[in-house]
């Protein structure tokens, strides 16, 4: 086949199983966790490595490949993303990201494993009305709870926001829109939304239409909530314990799949 336009690469790499960091500067890390990690290609915000699995699951042959590439921020190039990846041949596809916490009990340091998306974005509004939910597959979210468990890190499971602009979010009272913006916000956190991010719903999305298999395991960087409440507001910028409950989640879809073909 060709190269594909934005990520420039053709499906030579043999790999069906992606971990999708949204910075070009963590796929290097994430690669290390793998056998053999390998730079592959970059083109745009699309940085690419690739690895084998690591021998983490009892009996599993260390040999798939795993590919490991940025996504870029936002909707547009997450889906541009997944739209090539599949046609080089990837099927399922892990985000590793980071968000902020809404729900009061969700603070730095914690993981969330977004089983579902607020779609208050724009990407997929051009995939499908905007009353189709953008949900993660089920088998990879189990996948990524199990590894939570017994990675033995405090985590959360549940619905997220998905927005396209970090500073409407953060500085909603300078936007013409802000009386909206928080209006929204408060009814997210009032339905019980974990916390906040900006590519989840359109990996959802493009991965349902695709008939791919998508996931998302998320770490918290802070809470604005806690902080707006004066309570304890942790900080944390190591994504350490989500890239290995990622690795380890992907081990456990590829030993899994592989026993389903025998």
């Amino acid at each position: 086949m060709e190269k594909l336009y934005h990520i420039g690469f053709d499906d030579g790499h043999g790999a069906q199983y992606a971990l999708l960091p949204g910075d070009p500067g963590r796929v290097e890390r994430i690669a290390s966790y793998l056998n053999n990690p390998r730079f592959y290609h970059q083109s745009r915000e699309y940085t690419a490595w690739l690895g084998e699995c690591p021998d983490i699951c009892p009996g599993i042959r260390p040999d798939e490949t795993v590919l490991v590439m940025s996504t870029g921020m936002g909707g547009p190039s997450a889906a541009i993303a997944i739209e090539e990846l599949f046609q080089t041949g990837v099927r399922t596809f892990i985000r590793i990201g980071t968000c902020g916490g809404m729900a009061l009990p969700v603070t730095g340091g914690d993981i969330v494993i977004a089983n579902a998306a607020i779609r208050m974005e724009g990407t997929t509004r051009e995939y499908v009305p905007i009353e189709f939910p953008a949900v993660a597959d089920l088998d990879v979210t189990n996948a990524l709870v199990e590894a939570a468990k017994e990675c033995g890190a405090r985590w959360h499971a549940g619905v997220v926001h998905c927005k396209d602009s970090f500073y409407g979010q953060h500085q909603p009272g300078r936007m013409p829109i802000g009386p909206e913006l928080t209006r929204k916000w408060d009814a997210w956190i009032k339905a019980g939304c974990l916390a906040s991010e900006m590519e989840s719903a359109a990996l959802y999305i493009a991965a349902q239409v695709l008939r791919a298999r998508a996931g998302c395991v998320l770490s918290v960087v802070w809470n604005q909530e806690r902080a707006k409440q004066g309570l304890d507001n942790p900080q944390s910028h190591d994504p350490g314990a989500a890239i290995e409950i990622a690795v380890k989640a992907v081990a456990k879809l590829i030993e899994r799949d592989r026993s389903e073909d025998l």
